[in-house]
């Protein structure tokens, strides 16, 4: 974002996950979808893009679009070796390791290019505890169980809905305005990745 990219072209490269992460499923699990299931996807995708066409391309750089393309096939291909290898772990055990990886590399890269000044702020602790908690453990736990339990596809698929649910909730917690056309993405991905979850 600092380079110049957009939130909303942020959310439509996220949005375009469980597409890539379906071909890579195919090529690599041998995971299929059925053509009602393609539907699915195809409608998932056309409610997150109702949610953020309006300001797609806006202050738009190469090196931010080149970062966000780094950011959906490293994300669509982590999803396809996490489903592929499994592993006899439990899901805290995996999510620790995990967790830790995460934590050295970023060590070694903020040794590299950051001061380490941190502002204890009571914002700054409210914020850290929930990456800590909801994301890092909540967040990662439900998506590991998922992959677990449920193709990678339509796991994925999952990831439409985070365009009109961060409208919904920037209508709810920021006020921002939820329009018609929001009304109408949330309704179009929520159909879209039922019919990737449910139908068979």
């Amino acid at each position: 974002m600092s380079r110049g990219i957009s939130a909303t072209l942020i959310a439509l490269i996220v949005s375009l996950q469980p597409i890539l992460t379906s071909f890579l499923a195919k090529v690599f699990l041998n995971e299929t979808l059925n053509k009602l299931q393609w539907i699915g996807i195809l409608l998932g995708f056309s409610g997150a893009i109702i949610i953020i066409i309006s300001n797609l391309i806006d202050g738009l750089t190469i090196i931010a679009f080149f970062a966000g393309l780094v950011g959906l096939v490293s994300s669509s291909l982590g999803i396809i070796w996490q489903k592929k290898i499994g592993s006899d772990l439990s899901l805290s055990g995996n999510n620790f390791l995990q967790a830790l990886s995460a934590a050295i590399f970023h060590l070694i890269i903020a040794l590299c290019f950051e001061e380490f000044l941190v502002n204890f702020s009571n914002d700054f602790i409210l914020a850290m505890s929930w990456q800590i908690f909801a994301v890092s453990l909540g967040a990662f736990l439900i998506l590991m169980w998922l992959l677990d339990n449920n193709k990678a596809n339509e796991t994925s698929a999952l990831f439409f809905l985070i365009p009109p649910f961060s409208a919904l909730l920037a209508f709810l917690i920021l006020e921002e305005t939820f329009t018609s056309f929001d009304f109408l993405g949330l309704f179009v991905s929520c159909i879209g990745v039922f019919m990737v979850s449910k139908i068979k």
